[in-house]
Formats: structure tokens, sequence, C-alpha cells
């Protein structure tokens, strides 16, 4: 279980690393003076956002259900959105974190971060199967 859990904190880290990086709205507040360091920061702020994905997202996803139901899963798109942006309002309390502009660019970063981790999770087991 820890692996798998570490194994999807690299995959977030990374998804949502791109995603700053192709997204124009979505930004890393990083304060290190280096690649290793600013590297680590990231990876915390994968932390934030895995463990909003673990406790909140469940919930949402089942007070929403019909939502779900009615719009055959496109909700599921907003939901990460949310999530983004939920964490962009969690870590602009540290000295590092995560900047989302607005709900598009959280939108389009929650399709890209998707696309991530859809595609490299067909490589790197990241949930139990």
């Amino acid at each position: 279980m820890g692996m798998l859990f570490l194994a999807g904190l690299v995959v977030n880290s990374f998804a949502i690393w791109l995603a700053a990086e192709v997204v124009a709205g979505i930004g890393l507040r990083l304060p290190g003076e280096s690649t290793a360091a600013n590297a680590l920061f990231v990876i915390a702020i994968g932390l934030v956002f895995t463990l909003i994905n673990m406790l909140v997202k469940p919930v949402v996803k089942l007070l929403t259900l019909p939502l779900i139901i009615l719009t055959l899963g496109l909700f599921l798109l907003v939901i990460n959105a949310l999530m983004l942006m939920l964490t962009s309002w969690a870590t602009s309390y540290l000295d590092f974190g995560l900047v989302v502009s607005g709900f598009w660019a959280a939108f389009f970063g929650a399709i890209i971060i998707a696309l991530v981790n859809l595609i490299l999770g067909m490589i790197i087991p990241t949930k139990s199967r």
C-alpha cells in the first residue's frame, strides 16, 4: 500500500508540474534556490493534492452522484477542477504552492492531470486492482 501511495504521489506531482507548464492561469510558487529544492516543493504540492483527492473527493463524488449520472460522468471533470482549486486554496497559506487563476484554468488543468494519470497509470501502477 505504501509503494502505491508513493507512486500515486509521484504521478500527481508530475501531472501538476506539467499542468502548470502547459495551462495559462496555473502556476507554481517555488521558493527553492535549486532544481532539487523546487522538485521537493512540487512533491509537497502533489502530497496536498493527493491527500485532498483521498479525503475530500470521495465525499464530493457521493454527494453529486445524481449529477455525475445525469451528465454521464462529465461532471467528474468539474469535480477534478474543484479539487485543483481546493489545492490552490490550501497551499496559499504556505510559502510555496499552486496558483490557479480561475475555474477554466482549473478545468483545463484537471484535464491535463487526468490524461497524465491515465497514461502513467498504465505504466506505473498507482492503485491496487
